[in-house]
């Protein structure tokens, strides 16, 4: 059971989402410089970035697994003044101790991407402000919304530093600079999640004691670790290409410079954060995970073409047709584990199933790395994605396609099978 919901929190969620990619996408560019600038080396570099993306797991699910019972609202008030407490220590210190203990229990994204407990707790809340039928609409204009945010983020971000270097200030102050803007926007969500209103959060559960629960799960369990090992899958295949080491292909194969591979990578971008608005109207016809596999299939088939192309004109059309259908399955995964879960496990719903894809995402560039280092076994990793992502496709179809959300069954309530 949910509170009544306000028509409010739709547009301030989506404004919270596009805040904090900002910031991310602000500060993502600049990070390293800026620990660089301070004297750390590559080893404490290396080793400061791990624990920063270990720390923000760990405290992303503790967060998202427990967001429905201590309030999402609190919950997201937390994870921001998590970013403020990481941008106050980057800010006025070089000591390394400290870094390292601010990059561990901070909140801060060395990629620009999606990072903390908001997500999850924002789908969660999205899902019962919006029928239905408009979910799966709903989470794709939620997507490219990020998106946007992220790429104008990582412009401002190099900008400012840029700015401030050109106008005589040292290279460590500009990229201060950044940070404590990364830490204001942070101050700024504070703000904006104390606005949002009791619709996003849940209603005592009838008679007052909640569910056990596992993970902040409970009658949906077993279908959100089924998800979510499947989920590892595709990611674990997807970190065998992410872009920079496709770009790096591109570059190492058809001698492609630095402004070509800027102006694919747009290009490619561009149209996965178009393809995703195209995935509501199409599951509408096909259902959810119809359309998930529908589209994530041939686009897994594309991937593995890319290497066999003879041309750098042909290698760039069939990754940019890949793109523009490639996204389709993200706002489609993300209704839905909405959709098949109770209302009271939609956070951690969401949480558990994007630490699974984080940590998938993390294993396969250790394997990655030797194989783009051989001329012999560069093109290796695109078919080892595109054939272990076929495989995710098949099994996911296999196992889900009849447990299908309520909307697609006439039914108010999921049933997990």
């Amino acid at each position: 059971m949910t509170q009544a919901p306000s028509r409010s929190d739709v547009p301030l969620l989506f404004a919270t989402r596009a805040a904090r990619l900002f910031a991310y996408g602000l500060l993502s560019v600049v990070l390293v410089l800026h620990l660089v600038a301070a004297g750390l080396d590559e080893v404490r570099v290396g080793l400061l970035l791990a624990l920063t993306l270990l720390g923000d797991t760990a405290v992303s699910l503790f967060l998202t697994t427990h967001a429905d019972r201590l309030g999402r609202r609190r919950t997201l008030v937390a994870g921001a003044a998590l970013m403020i407490l990481a941008a106050a220590v980057f800010a006025s210190t070089t000591w390394f101790p400290l870094l390292l203990l601010a990059a561990t229990v901070g909140v801060m994204s060395p990629s620009g991407n999606e990072v903390g407990p908001f997500l999850a707790i924002e789908q969660a809340a999205l899902t019962q402000q919006v029928p239905a039928e408009r979910r799966t609409g709903i989470f794709a204009w939620y997507q490219l919304a990020g998106a946007v945010a992220t790429a104008l983020g990582s412009l401002a971000g190099g900008g400012l530093a840029g700015a401030l270097q050109q106008a005589g200030v040292a290279p460590l102050a500009s990229y201060r600079a950044v940070t404590v803007g990364y830490g204001a926007i942070g101050l700024l969500l504070v703000v904006m999640f104390l606005r949002l209103s009791p619709g996003v959060e849940l209603a005592a559960a009838p008679g007052g004691s909640p569910r056990r629960a596992f993970l902040g799960l409970h009658r949906s369990r077993k279908v959100v670790l089924e998800l979510s090992a499947l989920f590892s899958v595709d990611a674990f295949a997807g970190g065998f290409v992410v872009q920079s080491f496709a770009a790096w292909w591109f570059h190492a194969r058809f001698g492609a410079s630095p402004v070509m591979l800027g102006t694919i990578f747009f290009g490619a971008n561009v149209l996965a954060g178009l393809s995703a608005l195209s995935a509501a109207a199409i599951a509408r016809r096909l259902g959810l995970v119809n359309t998930m596999v529908a589209t994530h299939l041939p686009s897994n088939v594309l991937l593995i073409l890319v290497p066999l192309m003879p041309t750098l004109p042909l290698a760039v059309a069939v990754l940019f047709l890949r793109f523009s259908i490639s996204q389709m399955d993200v706002p489609t995964r993300q209704s839905y584990t909405m959709a098949v879960v109770d209302p009271d496990e939609r956070s951690a719903a969401a949480g558990v199933t994007g630490i699974a894809r984080t940590v998938g995402a993390a294993l396969s560039p250790l394997a990655a790395g030797p194989l783009y280092a051989s001329a012999a076994l560069a093109s290796v990793p695109f078919f080892l994605a595109g054939g272990l992502k076929i495989v995710y496709d098949l099994a996911l179809w296999q196992r889900f396609r009849a447990v299908r959300p309520p909307e697609e069954r006439g039914e108010t309530r999921a049933a997990p099978g």
